[in-house]
């Protein structure tokens, strides 16, 4: 094949994956007009998480249930919201998610939820199955594993929207709404930003694209979560994302946008780092300098 040829399919496969993206992108926000069934209780507050109210929340997505935790402020006063979520193999009670615990301090409430096929939501069988396609993994590219990756991204996604709907009804929000999260979560969620216009600002950790089915690459999505800003906060002895992944998406990105490098592995992310995401959101949530 000639060099020109080669370009040529090259562009071909490019535009395909973006339209499957974009068809992708519709589906998703489509609005089923299914019921919330919202169920909730008040629970024990996590030691790091001192004084703040602890409440656990389930709700229908999809015909699934879906398990998550709201820390508020013990004051009264309305705060906005901060939806925090997890990384691969993690859940709405993993411990490095307790680094919100300062952040609820200064005046922000914080919810999490248990992607499908983790946490509460486990299953032996398609968990295991999920993990062993890990972009980048051996199996990542099985068919089965690529339409396990497409669902899984879709319910997600789902849940997540579904998760602002039904927070919507717990006292002491005021309506805004911004997202942070790690790894798998912050992929996630910048598909979830570019189809919810309602979180102001988007602070994803460890992110990266080009690392799965076309459908559900980041890097198709990112750029419609334009004008609202984009914090990247990256690690640069990632060995789970490459530095070329993480910055094919942040080319991908509109402004306004910027990234942050730290000197970590992948799970070993910095104090410094956990600043930098909660200066941002305090900045686009329109916080005072506590």
């Amino acid at each position: 094949m000639s060099a020109q040829s080669q370009q040529a399919a090259q562009s071909q496969q490019a535009a395909q994956s973006q339209q499957a993206a974009e068809r992708f992108a519709c589906e998703l926000s489509a609005d089923s007009g299914e019921p919330l069934s919202l169920f909730t209780r008040g629970i024990e507050t996590p030691a790091a998480f001192g004084d703040a109210q602890c409440d656990y929340f389930e709700y229908s997505s999809r015909g699934d249930r879906v398990p998550g935790r709201l820390l508020r402020p013990a004051s009264s006063e309305p705060v906005p919201l901060i939806l925090f979520q997890h990384g691969l193999h993690g859940s709405k009670d993993a411990a490095y998610l307790d680094a919100a615990a300062p952040w609820i301090r200064h005046g922000v409430a914080v919810a999490s939820i248990d992607f499908p096929l983790h946490g509460e939501r486990a299953n032996a069988k398609l968990s295991r199955q999920l993990f062993a396609g890990e972009a980048g993994s051996d199996d990542a590219s099985h068919p089965d594993s690529r339409m396990l990756w497409i669902e899984f991204t879709r319910q997600a996604v789902s849940d997540l929207r579904r998760a602002v709907d039904a927070l919507r009804s717990f006292p002491g929000l005021d309506g805004r709404v911004a997202y942070a999260a790690f790894s798998l979560g912050a992929m996630i969620g910048a598909i979830y930003c570019a189809s919810d216009p309602r979180p102001c600002a988007a602070a994803l950790a460890l992110a990266g694209g080009g690392l799965g089915p076309p459908e559900i690459d980041p890097c198709a999505h990112i750029a419609r979560i334009a004008p609202r800003p984009i914090l990247f906060v990256n690690a640069t002895q990632d060995k789970q994302v490459p530095r070329s992944a993480t910055e094919a998406l942040y080319e991908r990105a509109q402004e306004p946008k910027r990234i942050e490098w730290f000197d970590s592995g992948h799970g070993d992310l910095p104090g410094g780092a956990l600043k930098e995401m909660w200066l941002f959101l305090r900045t686009q949530l329109a916080l005072g300098s506590s």
